[in-house]
């Protein structure tokens, strides 16, 4: 973000050097509460709104001290705060927005608050795609962490070391997972084009946020803006197995550093091979063995994300072994892949999955895990793009290695038209069509109902939502207990 308004608040020299009282509009969101900590820990005070407040942000937020008021009103804005930060789940016509338009109250964006108060003086390195940015962030920020150099960080998960999505640090890093969806309804860029990146990453390159986006095309245009973002003396780190990486990082000025499964290219994985303790894998550059390690994940995806994080940490003074031997440690991010607990026989996983892309491969590793054991995956279509009917015919393949697929039904989709709503019945039909055994259900209830006399000793449950799946995970689990 440059120093002058583009739509994004008040420039950023006008916005107050350090205001007493922060105030977060929609502070219930995973970045906005993760800021919401950050000013905390500075010393401000913050208060903040949202609709529908509920844990484990909620206790978050209470266990700090910070007044959260449930609903948006313009009684909120008093006692007046210094500074307002707009969450981008607020609309023009959100009442709460409009008393602040005629407040003259300052007010920003979270990438404005985030770039004007925690990442001045710091090397910038903020992590894009469609796929995986959250766990490359995460293990770069392990990385640097284990070597000493105290990073700040804003993740889009929890990661698992540090038991938070955020992190001040002292040192002279800071990461930052850069999403590609819009900023706030009078900013309606990317919030990964408003971070001022001195190392970027790009891990993918594909179509998503169907409500915003018309096309693919539009999307690789915003990477290409982000890839043009990084100056000539920084680096991008980009994923050359992508063709459509390959496309918007050649609008870049910095140097490109591609990475890839096989040869020709900067960093590549020279062996990858399944153990029982996870991944043994040689990496290797420009053609030469460069470390070799196990990493604790699953997955030949994972195996890349841990290859993008190597290249960023070696230019940031780090040996290759070095930081391939941090990621040994590498404790994961809660909702990737991650094994929630195991009753009466049966593993329950919980993971973030949604895009098609990111269900083909998380199913084909917990394959690779579990490979004589039967899986059962739950999948909701919540995102605003799943929910649609884009990626209708995509997810078919996407359940490849699933013995058992078991779907909700999109909620909330009363303001899609319905020639253009996902069919979670049709997606079933079409996969039993195929050989595959699959079922379909209208809510959660009737899923707890079904699995409860359809799992049985040695099954996997690998469930996929962007969201709390009505706290399916946790009741899978009790459900199972009480056998």
């Amino acid at each position: 973000m440059t120093d002058s308004p583009h739509g994004d608040g008040e420039p950023l020299s006008l916005l107050p050097d350090r205001p007493a009282h922060v105030h977060l509009m929609g502070i219930c969101g995973t970045g906005m509460s993760a800021l919401a900590g950050m000013f905390h820990e500075i010393g401000l005070r913050v208060t903040g709104s949202d609709q529908g407040m509920y844990p484990p942000v909620s206790d978050f937020l209470r266990k700090l001290g910070i007044r959260a008021t449930e609903g948006y009103r313009p009684e909120n804005l008093d006692p007046r705060p210094d500074l307002v930060v707009v969450g981008n789940v607020i609309r023009r016509t959100n009442p709460e927005a409009v008393a602040l338009q005629d407040s003259g109250i300052p007010y920003t964006t979270l990438p404005g608050a985030l770039t004007r108060y925690f990442t001045q003086g710091r090397t910038r390195i903020v992590v894009t795609g469609t796929h995986g940015k959250t766990t490359v962030s995460s293990m770069i920020a392990w990385i640097l962490h284990a070597e000493g150099l105290d990073p700040g960080f804003m993740i889009g998960g929890i990661a698992a070391h540090f038991g938070r999505n955020y992190r001040l640090g002292r040192g002279g890093h800071f990461v930052v997972e850069g999403d590609e969806y819009d900023t706030a309804y009078f900013e309606k860029t990317p919030k990964f084009l408003h971070y001022q990146p001195d190392v970027g990453v790009i891990t993918s390159c594909e179509f998503d946020h169907g409500d915003i986006y018309a096309s693919l095309d539009e999307i690789k245009e915003q990477f290409r803006s982000f890839a043009r973002l990084i100056p000539p003396n920084g680096r991008l780190i980009a994923n050359l197995d992508d063709a459509d990486v390959v496309e918007v990082a050649a609008a870049a000025t910095a140097r490109v550093e591609g990475y890839k499964a096989g040869r020709s290219a900067e960093w590549t994985v020279g062996e990858a091979m399944d153990t029982s303790s996870g991944m043994q894998v040689t990496l290797a550059r420009n053609g030469h063995e460069a470390a070799r390690g196990i990493l604790p994940v699953t997955g030949f995806h994972n195996v890349l994300n841990a290859l993008a994080a190597v290249a960023v940490a070696v230019g940031e003074g780090i040996s290759p072994q070095s930081a391939l031997s941090r990621l040994e440690s590498f404790r994961g991010v809660k909702r990737r892949q991650e094994v929630v607990g195991e009753e009466a026989g049966v593993t329950v996983i919980d993971d973030f999955a949604h895009h098609p892309t990111a269900v083909k491969v998380t199913c084909a590793g917990i394959r690779r895990r579990y490979p004589k054991r039967r899986l059962v995956t739950v999948f909701e279509p919540r995102t605003n793009t799943s929910r649609r009917s884009v990626f209708q015919a995509a997810y078919v393949s996407a359940f490849y290695d699933a013995d058992l697929i078991v779907l909700r039904e999109p909620r909330d989709v009363g303001a899609i038209p319905e020639s253009d709503r996902f069919d979670s019945a049709r997606l079933a039909r079409d996969l039993k069509s195929g050989g595959q055994e699959a079922r379909a259900f209208g809510d959660t209830d009737g899923i707890v109902a079904f699995l409860s006399t359809e799992l049985h000793y040695g099954d996997v449950v690998l469930v996929m939502s962007n969201g709390s799946f009505d706290g399916l995970v946790g009741r899978v689990l009790a459900m199972l207990k009480e056998r």
